[in-house]
């Protein structure tokens, strides 16, 4: 290998040393032609400027042929070296006759300076110097290129004989290796050697050799018996672990989902997924409390379950109403429950869906076999998650209800306006549509507050609400501002299309006729302000807007609708 690589080390070195000569003999090439250029256009010119850049390119010249001088001992044979020497001659006598018609461009011998550079004798002498360059680059070419392929033919021979050494040294070691184990390894140590090897990869399944001498040949085989019914054990231990442990990945991944639940539908979905997979081979249903009607109601089946009863009373469940999965023992003689169909009822089991106490959901699983049985509390920590995720979902759905809507007009609240216009003021600005928005106030108000009670009150403000919802319900959102103010934002809107929504609602509550018992309240009358996004309003202030033809409703005295168009125009 070392051989090897001094070859290539060689080739390396001839390719340098023609790049090196390559280089150097094309500047030579160059700056001659450049300078005897200079010298040409001096003649003709007489720049001074072009006469000092002459001067410069010929001490250039100088410098590069002393580099190709010391290159003579780098390698290079002595035709090639004679050939180079030629022509740097001849261009040393092209840059005596450059001098020469430079002196007499000097003093005046115009015609006989362009006589020197510009006659053919000067024009055969600079050809012949590229001449004799050409001829050096094609003799060092050649070679080079016998030195590469001597180098590359003897590194790839040198290089085979290291492999074939190498070879040859391991085929060595290997036959007297073979040699000694043949001669040294009994033949019992060999059959046990298998054995072991075949333990080793899991096989258990291999007999181990009787060998019941007492030595340790005896003492290995029985080390050996063992360790394979220890095996055995070991497997069977770890198989049963394995699926333990794929079952608890199952639960928490499962629990992991139901808690990024955003919605009742997400908890099925979960449910659906994860049910058949916890307990493979068993179907089963999912079943969840409702209180009107009262009935336990199915939302979720998995491999096809017998019978389709998809709502049955909780007390046909036994499960329910003990609050414990149900039969407590299976195989053993209980009640079976009376919604399961009757093939079912020995290999049925169901579990209830708890939350604080109380009953949910449900469980239901049938198909169970001693073969297929899950672990039961996996199934009640199946049901424990479930029951929590259901239960979280109905607290959240609740307080999502309290929080962005009126309890007392089923309308959205002030709280939800503002995300909701936001939003929508956003999209009106994005797609170039109109935005409008009336503010509603319930006249005198306080007077029927004080004349009849606030029972009475909030039944005026709820009719009122129904008619403000019903004439915003095609395209608009109804929200209750506060108190007895109404706010509606119409999306696409214009101020005409506000007012004629406005009108409607201003209609329907003139025509209401309300009594409180047996007393009758009167008429009822609202003021609306309108306002219009681009026409009367910016995206910041189109409330403010709105609250202005509002006031300005009440101070024409109120019961009428009032443009906030109507008030720019007055």
């Amino acid at each position: 290998m070392l051989m090897a690589s001094g070859a290539d080390t060689a080739e390396r070195q001839a390719i340098e040393l023609r790049q090196n000569f390559d280089e150097l003999t094309e500047n030579i090439e160059t700056d001659a032609w450049k300078q005897s250029d200079l010298a040409r256009l001096y003649v003709i010119k007489k720049n001074p400027q072009i006469l000092d850049e002459y001067n410069a390119s010929e001490k250039k010249l100088k410098s590069i042929e002393l580099k190709l001088e010391k290159l003579q001992d780098t390698g290079a044979s002595d035709d090639e070296l004679a050939l180079l020497h030629d022509g740097l001659k001849i261009i040393d006598a092209l840059q005596d006759e450059q001098q020469a018609a430079l002196t007499s461009a000097a003093r005046g011998e115009d015609a006989q300076a362009v006589a020197l550079l510009y006659g053919m004798p000067y024009e055969q002498e600079l050809e012949r110097a590229q001449t004799q360059i050409d001829r050096f680059r094609q003799i060092l070419d050649k070679r080079v290129i016998a030195s590469v392929r001597e180098a590359t033919k003897k590194s790839k021979a040198l290089r085979t004989a290291s492999e074939v050494m190498v070879g040859l040294t391991a085929l060595l070691f290997l036959f007297v290796l073979g040699f000694i184990l043949k001669r040294r390894v009994l033949r019992p140590v060999v059959r046990l050697s298998d054995v072991v090897h075949r333990l080793a990869s899991q096989d258990f399944a291999v007999e181990t050799p009787n060998f019941n001498q007492i030595d340790e040949i005896g003492d290995m085989a029985q080390a050996i018996r063992i360790f394979r019914e220890n095996g055995l054990a070991r497997q069977r231990l770890e198989k049963e672990r394995d699926a333990d442990w794929a079952i608890r990945e199952l639960l928490a991944r499962m629990t992991q989902r139901l808690q990024g639940c955003e919605n009742f539908d997400d908890v099925i979905n979960v449910a659906e997924l994860f049910a058949p997979n916890i307990a493979p081979g068993i179907a089963g249903r999912l079943y969840v409390f409702d209180r009107d009607p009262w009935q336990m109601r199915c939302v979720a089946q998995w491999l096809s379950p017998a019978d389709d009863e998809a709502t049955f009373h909780p007390d046909a469940c036994w499960a329910v109403r003990r609050g414990q999965s149900h039969p407590p023992v299976n195989g053993e003689p209980d009640v079976a429950c009376y919604h399961l169909p009757e093939s079912q009822a020995e290999s049925a089991l169901c579990v209830p869906l708890i939350a604080q106490g109380e009953a949910i959901g449900l469980l239901s699983f049938q198909n169970i076999t001693p073969e297929n049985a899950p672990a039961r509390a996996y199934l009640e920590l199946m049901a424990e998650a479930l029951g929590l995720a259901l239960a979280n979902q109905r607290l959240r759905d609740a307080l999502l209800e309290k929080a962005l809507f009126d309890p007392l007009t089923g309308l959205r609240n002030r709280h939800h306006l503002e995300d909701t216009l936001h939003t929508q003021m956003t999209q009106a600005m994005r797609n170039g549509e109109p935005l409008s928005c009336m503010m509603i106030d319930i006249d005198h108000f306080k007077s029927i507050n004080d004349r009849f009670g606030h029972e009475a009150g909030d039944q005026v403000i709820k009719n009122v609400a129904t008619i403000v919802q019903r004439a915003a319900h095609d395209g608009g959102l109804a929200f209750r501002y506060g108190g007895e103010e109404f706010l509606v934002l119409l999306p696409g809107a214009g101020e005409a299309e506000a007012h004629a929504c406005a009108q409607k609602i201003y209609n329907g509550v003139h025509a209401l006729s309300l009594r409180y018992g047996l007393t009758e309240i009167g008429p009822v009358d609202v003021s609306i302000g309108i306002a219009s996004y681009p026409e009367h309003a910016q995206s910041d202030n189109l409330l403010r807007a709105a609250d202005v033809a509002l006031y300005r409703a009440k101070e024409l005295g109120r019961s009428r609708i009032v443009s906030f168009g109507m008030l720019e125009a007055g």
